[in-house]
């Protein structure tokens, strides 16, 4: 059979499926920021750290929300961001309650609970108390080696950081904890020459475990104050530095290699529930206008701006696997509010 004259259909099935899971009513993603603030100020950061931590009344609009849409669902999907959300670990615990109760009345109902975190105040008490709260699936970066790492993915106070998070990482792996943990390495000019030896070490170290995976992440310019004299590895040089560092990794069924997919902010049944209630629909475009969407109200009605939403959407309609995977490329723009009934975002 000729592979080659069937990987039209095979794209147009892709699509497809994709189609379905980003419109469907039975899923619902919620990407919550408990906080804004961070521990880190990561060289390569877009996030300008003007919010700080989600205010009752917002929390209050979660819950509500979630009481309003869990009948109704098959999937709930509930993110945590930040900022780094364990700094807002008291929101978290609020809201992954309510979750937890709301399930134990709805067996039914399929759900995962993750969160995106520098893994600094990631220790195995603080991994036990989230999973009570059904959280078990986590993203943590590595920037290389740690005389690399801690040039970059710097502490607030100026401090580093990666002698922590590899310990964390360490008794995590050391426990019978129920997780999946899945490490970012992000790749730049001045860490290349050293990653084939680090993720060497980090193949050895984690991944005979099945619990721990890895994904290479070349950094971007998105938008932070350092983007004029950030360096990012030559769009030219990609493909052959990563498929040189991926062979490092290749024979571990636990390295990630990912084809085209959507992205979360391309998908109708996904919200970014900002701390300040706003409503958007992606995390690295927080600052951009376009990006507010509505506002999560306290009694859980969502308040959607459609033609704000229309651009992130766009994909669909097209066909256009560029603009599905990542919406906010070549982003069109701007709205009204209209008033929709509780729960119910489109």
């Amino acid at each position: 059979m000729d592979q080659t004259a069937d990987a039209p259909i095979r794209e147009d099935a892709a699509f497809e499926d994709e189609l379905h899971a980003a419109l469907t009513d039975e899923t619902l993603h919620l990407i919550i920021l408990p906080t804004e603030q961070c521990n880190f100020r990561c060289t390569y950061c877009y996030e300008d750290f003007s919010v700080g931590r989600m205010g009752p009344e917002t929390v209050q609009g979660v819950k509500r929300l979630l009481d309003c849409r869990m009948d109704d669902l098959r999937r709930l999907n509930v993110s945590w961001f930040g900022g780094e959300p364990l700094l807002g670990r008291s929101v978290v615990e609020d809201i992954s309650s309510h979750v937890v109760e709301s399930l134990h009345r709805r067996p039914g109902l399929s759900f995962q609970g993750d969160m995106t975190t520098n893994g600094y105040l990631l220790d195995v008490p603080t991994a036990e108390r989230l999973a009570e709260l059904a959280i078990t699936s986590y993203q943590i970066s590595l920037d290389g080696p740690q005389a690399v790492h801690d040039t970059t993915r710097v502490r607030a106070d100026g401090k580093s950081s990666f002698r922590r998070i590899w310990g964390n990482l360490l008794s995590l792996r050391n426990s019978s904890l129920p997780l999946r943990v899945l490490l970012r390495i992000h790749l730049t000019p001045g860490n290349a020459p050293f990653m084939a030896g680090f993720l060497a070490e980090v193949r050895d170290t984690f991944l005979d475990d099945p619990r721990f995976s890895v994904g290479l992440k070349p950094i971007e310019r998105l938008g932070g104050a350092n983007d004029a004299s950030m360096e990012i590895l030559p769009s030219s040089a990609r493909r052959e530095i990563q498929a040189e560092l991926e062979a490092v990794l290749s024979a571990s069924p636990a390295f990630r290699s990912s084809g085209p997919e959507a992205c979360y902010a391309a998908r109708a049944n996904s919200l970014v529930i900002r701390a300040t209630g706003d409503v958007g629909k992606c995390t690295v475009a927080l600052t951009d206008p376009s990006n507010t969407i509505g506002r999560l109200m306290p009694d859980g009605s969502l308040r959607i701006d459609n033609e704000r939403l229309g651009p992130w959407l766009r994909g669909w309609t097209s066909r256009d696997w560029s603009a599905v995977s990542c919406p906010y490329a070549d982003m069109p723009r701007p709205s009204r509010l209209l008033q929709i009934a509780p729960g119910r975002p489109r």
